[in-house]
């Protein structure tokens, strides 16, 4: 069975809404850096918009402090959004820039995994990891990838401080409960397939917030901050999980090589298949279903591709 997840909660949101004088100019690019450094994103022009939460407010508080401080004017509110723009496009903003953050440290570290990278830069590439996730509010995608490579590169550059001989979680045993982030996507769609499909039939899935989650006794996580299965190394969750499992199936690869190629955007196998797919997930993403009916909607197709690369022939 699936564990029915809630539909998304409404969200309070704190808005800054701003006028500052055309002069000097320098003033409105310091303040464009200052709520960039926040997190916040431009919901309208001279509008920006957080999380209501209690560091937001403060954070808030400062900013509009420097306006009036620069000439300016503002006001500080605390909204719900009633009609027109949805919680679920303003959360999608938030997390289109931390997408963005993630890709760009992502392939910083890919170029540094290829040379001869110090304990400095290392380091610097942890600080940044750290900056982008605690402005990541709702669990944008690209943070497994960052923090897998993060591990392989300090594996490297820094062996003495890791954990020796840490075993790895082994897929044994039926019928578990399988926990990841809400609002599922190529990754956690394709690997649920794969688990329910092939490693646990008896499988149920179990929708969580991207943070703070405490997994009880005898839960997977899968494609989650510390879960038992997600990104290693340059592999996503679905080729994590593929190679975990032992299952020799061409098909099944073929697909992996699609998913990585979607998931992690760094075109490793050029499958001519991964843009039409990609744009298929993206539909279910938009339509504004429950995780649960993603699922079932990515394991048709799941099936239909996995149906296609087992009739092919060489």
């Amino acid at each position: 069975m699936i564990t029915r997840s809630r539909a998304a909660e409404p969200v309070n949101w704190l808005l800054l809404i701003h006028q500052l004088p055309a002069k000097p100019a320098y003033a409105r690019v310091k303040l464009w850096r200052r709520l960039q450094a926040l997190g916040a994103v431009a919901v309208k022009n001279a509008v920006y918009a957080l999380p209501a939460r209690p560091q937001a407010q403060e954070d808030f508080e400062w900013v509009l402090k420097e306006i009036t401080e620069a000439g300016g004017e503002g006001m500080i509110l605390e909204a719900r959004l009633i009609d027109g723009m949805s919680d679920a496009e303003v959360r999608g903003m938030f997390n289109a820039a931390r997408e963005a953050d993630y890709r760009a440290l992502a392939k910083e570290l890919r170029a540094a995994e290829k040379a001869d990278a110090a304990p400095a830069l290392l380091a610097r590439f942890k600080a940044d990891a750290a900056r982008i996730v605690a402005l990541d509010f709702f669990g944008a995608n690209g943070r497994e990838d960052v923090e897998a490579r993060l591990g392989s590169l300090a594996a490297r550059i820094e062996p003495e401080l890791l954990v020796p001989g840490a075993a790895k979680t082994r897929l044994t045993g039926a019928g578990h409960v399988w926990v990841t982030r809400r609002d599922v996507h190529v990754d956690r769609i394709a690997s649920a397939w794969l688990i329910r499909r092939f490693i646990d039939p008896q499988a149920s899935f179990k929708f969580v917030a991207a943070k703070g989650y405490r997994p009880r006794t005898g839960e997977m996580r899968f494609d989650m901050f510390e879960a038992e299965f997600t990104h290693e190394g340059d592999r996503c969750t679905y080729e994590v999980l593929l190679l975990r499992s032992g299952l020799k199936d061409k098909a099944l690869s073929a697909i992996g090589e699609i998913v990585h190629d979607i998931d992690l955007k760094d075109a490793k196998y050029a499958r001519e298949e991964a843009s039409g797919i990609a744009r298929l997930i993206d539909g279910i993403a938009a339509a504004g279903m429950p995780d649960t009916q993603r699922l079932e909607r990515g394991a048709g197709m799941f099936d239909d591709l996995y149906a296609y690369f087992s009739g092919r022939r060489g």
